[in-house]
């Protein structure tokens, strides 16, 4: 059974001489509920971060991300996240206070609702106009069997000899 630390943490500050990092172990999930918008970063290990944000997206999106060292996350004010370490050794993190760089802004509902599906339906129009031409060249190089030997060569195969 795990337990889980839920802790209201400020951001980092502590002296350049210290270690710098909070420490988490394998098997103790750590809950975290940010005063202000902060970000996290992984000193040392892997890391499973679950983040309690709305979700878009491809599939990375969906709230559970697997972190390395060197990569960080940014976290708003008032998001819950859950840390766990996924190595045996102590995964390590730092905790600073930081404005989120913000997401590509949402597309204004003209395009989502009508420059979007002209696309879309330019592209259909596209794949049709492709699919018709293929169909024309192959019913072009089946037209001698359509004819039906009419003016045609017949083998030696493919006819009643008398």
């Amino acid at each position: 059974m795990h337990t889980s630390r839920t802790w209201n943490l400020p951001p980092l500050a502590v002296p350049a001489s210290t270690p710098v990092g909070w420490k988490l172990t394998r098997g103790e999930p750590l809950s975290l509920l940010p005063r202000q918008d902060s970000v996290l970063y992984i000193l040392r290990g892997r890391v499973w971060a679950t983040v309690d944000s709305p979700h878009a997206g491809p599939a990375n999106a969906s709230g559970d991300i697997v972190l390395q060292a060197g990569q960080r996350l940014g976290i708003r004010a008032g998001r819950h996240l859950v840390l766990e370490s996924l190595d045996d050794v102590p995964a390590r993190f730092d905790w600073v206070a930081a404005p989120v760089p913000q997401s590509v802004a949402a597309p204004s509902r003209w395009k989502t609702t009508v420059v979007q599906p002209l696309r879309d339906f330019g592209h259909a129009l596209g794949l049709a106009g492709a699919a018709l031409v293929r169909l024309v060249l192959g019913l072009v190089g089946y037209g001698e069997y359509l004819v039906a030997g009419r003016g045609r060569v017949l083998h030696c195969m493919e006819g009643n000899p008398p």
